[in-house]
């Protein structure tokens, strides 16, 4: 298996964990005298089963990341973390400029101005090389994740 592959099947695992919360939930109370639509402790049984394999997905999977490295010889994992730290600071960017963009209040016959206090378009032009950055980042990343076997 590719790990590639290997991701989209953990993400299948988180998305059929949250599933089984969910029905265990709508099935861990009934009321007096009903039976519940699923056995709760069956679907426990079962959540905990792929608990137990997405476990032992996210070891390997975090093994490959370690062991590979992309064409310019950093770790994937190590690669991944960049990936990470751009995001936040994408995203912190992007809070910050919206953050700049304050309607006026209008409180009596005056409105109240406000002024931004961020050069909101150096803080674009940041924002759109980060962008670039991700996403040059995340090819480098998706073309090894499909070139590397899952041990």
């Amino acid at each position: 298996m590719k790990l590639a592959e290997a991701l989209l099947l953990r993400a299948d695992m988180q998305k059929k964990l949250a599933s089984l919360r969910e029905r265990i939930g709508q099935n861990a109370v009934v009321q007096e005298g009903e039976a519940p639509h699923e056995d709760p402790d069956k679907l426990l049984h079962q959540a905990f089963g792929v608990l137990s394999d997405l476990q032992q997905l996210v070891a390997k999977v975090n093994a490959a990341n370690m062991a590979s490295k992309l064409p310019d010889g950093r770790a994937l994992a190590v690669a991944i973390g960049e990936r990470d730290t751009l995001v936040r600071q994408h995203a912190l960017i992007s809070a910050a400029i919206d953050a700049s963009k304050k309607e006026p209040d209008r409180y009596s016959v005056r409105e109240i101005k406000w002024v931004a206090t961020l050069d909101v378009a150096k803080l674009q032009r940041q924002l759109e090389d980060l962008a670039k950055q991700i996403r040059e980042l995340n090819a480098l990343i998706q073309q090894a994740n499909w070139g590397i076997d899952l041990s």
